[in-house]
């Protein structure tokens, strides 16, 4: 308030005057009362507890300078006027943010007494700003400039720019930067800090750059903050090596890393996917005085995994939680851990861990949930799958679209493409627009199902909704021809990637060649190869395992052996299955000392050889007949714990007998029955064989209970092989009740089957049966050989004499009338 008074009177007033000279002689002093209200910025909290419902909720409420704190020409203004309103600082904020989109914040402001005490503004749009909402931000701030009292403030428009950096609006941002210089604001080391920040967020890694030379230029040192901002906008663009130069300039400029800069380095290595570089610079950090804390940490846990060091991860988490590390865990540890076992397929893990976050207090986010979804999801357990789904929307989380789409992945893992097409609607219905792996996901769940029409429906559907096809697309696609063995599908869909401009790269070529060879085009699958190469698309071991591996079961062995010999020219490391493949292809050569060195090779490699590897050996040995070293590949294989199966098992079955050990086949068979490996057909044919030379008949009735409740599943040479065996040990009456047990089943029968029972019967002298047989020939159908009639027609002339050899030769001719021959 302003006062006139006697220049006598000036030592009894102590308030801040200036002086005015009248033409008179008496000096008048006017004085202007300054509100002093030191309490009027501080926060109070108020808590609010809900007891009922369980809920307490903290507010921080500030006043501002009021009505009683303005000069008296204002407060006299808003006294005179009903319309002004004595809010606090926090009232008004609560009004703007319950406006409508479409009000204008100007109407409250205008009738708030608070806007003629310019220290307000700072503090208002601090508030408005820390609430997140830009729009009232922004329309607050030009309400701001707009004022009489209105005074530019670097403090406010480093809080604007910031706020424009958060939502990734850059170039309004830059405006600002702009703008503040022309209203004479000088920007500080904030304002520059605030504008890093905003294009390091944007990933304009190059502008923050410039913008810190415009900083020295504008003399003004960098801080410590500076420094981290721009190393993070190296960093989380993926310029590590960029961040490392920063880093090394901030060390140099005498301005020391902390903690944040630390992190920010192993981010921008972990950014970069450069996980042992991450881990080589927290061995140096933990050098230094810096102690690391929860994010230092979660960073080491996600580059351990990445590496695969998973013993490593766990360790580490462990230090957490028992607070050996010396921080406490978050959401993203626990994520991160279930990421790892989510890897590993350890399911029950994952879900542990996430039972964990929950008693230990933490709220799981939909990062936590999609984690376990898609754990789920991976092994196609759509049940499992499908619950957390729904616990996830029980508990307010709104799922995204990774969410629906891992749902989605577990319905077409399960085999369940139907399904999988519900969740991919729902999506839609939800307002939760699909994605392009959303729609990988679809066609890979028709396409590994059999629709393959379905499949390639959706690429053309994908594009109509404005999602452009990718490699990925096409490779999906491509693997679903391969299984439903459509060569046409195959070159239009190759021929579209082309027409749309889509390159393969190596995991797209590798799924066309496999799809050819598939379907046996050989030829057609070789020339892709050869494009892959001219278009310098680097093959890999799966190139070349589908290649070799496929020239083997199209007995091309030395296409096979010469495709061996360019993966090697091009030092491309042979996998677990070229090896196999390899070692198949030298023994259908007949070149077993290659084949056993490769074998040989493979293990100094450092791979492990598998069951198909071990079985690999067998029949190379086999082929060789070397029935000792097929043997010793066998126990070698049970002492590196490699469970044998029934090929591994038929393969040192056949060996045995080529080699004239038939006691040993029987030995194999006893084993298997120890270790309840199922008899399948080739079993059943060695151990025929086998009791064949051993003419051990209690082991051949055996086998028959044996192929009695599986006679369906025991091919027709199998069977053959049986009942010659049974006829050759002179059981004619056994063998024909197998027999006709064999047609009642429905079981495959054929001419040899009847030519095997016509030779035992004759063996044995049973005319009258063998005629009967040829009788049940002309019933099934089947045209009787003329050797048939030659050898019993040879039996009724030689031994049969002479009142049977007319019965039979009658007999014969009816049968040869029946079936047109000429007598």
């Amino acid at each position: 308030m302003a006062t006139v008074v006697h220049s006598h009177n000036l030592k009894h007033h102590h308030h801040h005057s200036y002086f005015i000279r009248p033409r008179s002689s008496r000096i008048l002093k006017i004085r202007c009362k300054k509100p002093s209200n030191s309490d009027a910025f501080s926060e109070r909290k108020q808590v609010h507890v809900d007891y009922d419902k369980g809920i307490r909720e903290v507010s921080t409420q500030i006043s501002g300078l009021r009505k009683s704190d303005l000069p008296k020409r204002h407060r006299l203004r808003v006294e005179g006027d009903r319309f002004q309103k004595d809010w606090t600082i926090s009232e008004v904020v609560e009004r703007i943010l319950e406006l409508n989109h479409w009000d204008d914040v100007e109407g409250v402001l205008n009738r708030w007494a608070g806007r003629f005490a310019r220290k307000n503004f700072p503090v208002l749009i601090k508030e408005i700003t820390e609430m997140g909402s830009i729009e009232l931000s922004i329309q607050v701030f030009n309400w701001m400039k707009n004022q009489k009292n209105y005074c530019a403030r670097y403090d406010i428009y480093n809080m604007m720019i910031r706020m424009h950096a958060r939502h990734n609006r850059i170039d309004q941002a830059r405006g600002l930067f702009f703008e503040m210089q022309k209203w004479r604001c000088k920007p500080d080391v904030e304002t520059y800090n605030a504008l890093i920040n905003a294009h390091g967020r944007a990933g304009q890694w190059r502008w923050a750059m410039n913008i810190m030379e415009d900083m020295l230029q504008a003399a003004i040192p960098p801080s410590r903050s500076t420094y981290n901002n721009l190393i993070n906008a190296c960093g989380s663009s993926g310029n590590w090596r960029e961040a490392l130069k920063v880093c090394k300039k901030m060390t140099d400029n005498g301005v020391g890393p902390d903690l944040v800069t630390h992190n920010i380095v192993l981010s921008a290595y972990k950014t970069g996917a450069q996980y042992s570089k991450a881990l080589s610079y927290f061995e140096l950090m933990k050098t230094t005085n810096v102690r690391p804390d929860t994010t230092t940490l979660n960073i080491v846990i996600h580059c351990l995994v990445k590496l695969g060091k998973y013993e490593e991860a766990v360790e580490t988490f462990n230090s957490m939680r028992e607070k050996r590390a010396g921080c406490s865990l978050d959401i993203v540890t626990y994520t991160t851990i279930m990421h790892m076992y989510s890897v590993c397929g350890q399911i029950e893990n994952c879900q542990a861990v996430f039972n964990t976050l929950v008693a230990e207090g933490l709220k799981p986010n939909i990062v936590s949930y999609n984690a376990l979804l898609g754990a789920y999801a991976s092994l196609g357990m759509s049940k499992q799958a499908s619950s957390i789904f729904e616990q996830m929307k029980q508990s307010g989380i709104h799922p995204d679209v990774v969410s629906y789409t891992s749902l989605l992945n577990a319905y077409g893992r399960s085999q369940q493409p139907v399904k999988a097409r519900e969740i991919f609607d729902l999506m839609n219905r939800n307002n939760c627009k699909p994605n392009l792996v959303s729609y990988n996901a679809l066609i890979d769940a028709y396409g590994s199902n059999g629709f393959l029409a379905e499949a390639v429906e959706l690429l053309r559907e994908m594009e109509q909704n404005g999602v452009r096809p990718n490699v990925v697309s096409i490779s999906t696609l491509l693997a679903a021809c391969g299984r439903c063995c459509h060569k046409v599908k195959i070159d239009s869909i190759l021929k579209a990637a082309k027409m749309r401009g889509i390159e393969l790269n190596t995991i797209a070529y590798n799924s066309a060649i496999g799809s050819y060879m598939n379907i046996g085009e050989y030829e057609k699958a070789l020339t892709l190869y050869r494009c892959m190469r001219d278009k310098k698309v680097k093959p890999d071991s799966v190139t070349f395992n589908v290649l070799i591996s496929g020239s083997c079961k199209m007995s091309k062995y030395n296409e096979a052996l010469e495709l061996l010999v360019e993966m090697m020219d091009l030092k491309i490391p042979l996998s677990k299955e070229v090896y196999s493949s390899a070692i198949c292809a030298y023994s259908k050569q007949d070149q077993l000392v290659e084949a056993e060195s490769m074998f040989n090779t493979m293990k100094m490699a450092g791979f492990h050889p598998d069951v198909v590897a071990y079985t690999t050996m067998l029949h190379a040995y086999n082929i060789g007949g070397n029935w000792e070293k097929a043997f010793a590949v066998f126990q070698e294989m049970e002492l590196n714990n490699v469970q044998p199966d029934s090929v591994a098992c038929s393969a040192l079955m056949r060996a045995f007998n080529k080699g004239s050990q038939p006691g040993k086949v029987l030995l194999v068979a006893q084993f298997m029955r120890e270790k309840k490996i199922p008899f399948t057909d080739s079993i059943f044919f060695e151990l025929v064989s086998a009791c064949s030379i051993l003419r051990d008949w209690k082991m051949t009735a055996d086998i028959i209970e044996l192929v009695d409740t599986s006679l369906l599943t025991v091919s027709v040479g199998t069977l053959n092989h049986l009942l010659h065996s049974v006829g050759k040990a002179g059981k004619i009456e056994t063998m024909m009740k197998l027999f006709l047990k064999i047609v009642a089943s429905g079981a495959d029968i054929n001419s040899t089957t009847y030519s095997v029972l016509l030779k035992n019967l004759l063996a044995a002298g049973n005319w009258r049966k063998y005629i009967e047989v040829m009788q049940w020939m002309e019933e099934a159908g089947v045209r009787p050989s003329p050797q048939m009639y030659q050898n019993i027609l040879s039996f009724a002339q030689i031994r049969s004499g002479t009142e049977h050899g007319a019965v039979i030769k009658e007999r014969i001719a009816y049968l040869k009338s029946k079936f047109d021959y000429p007598t």
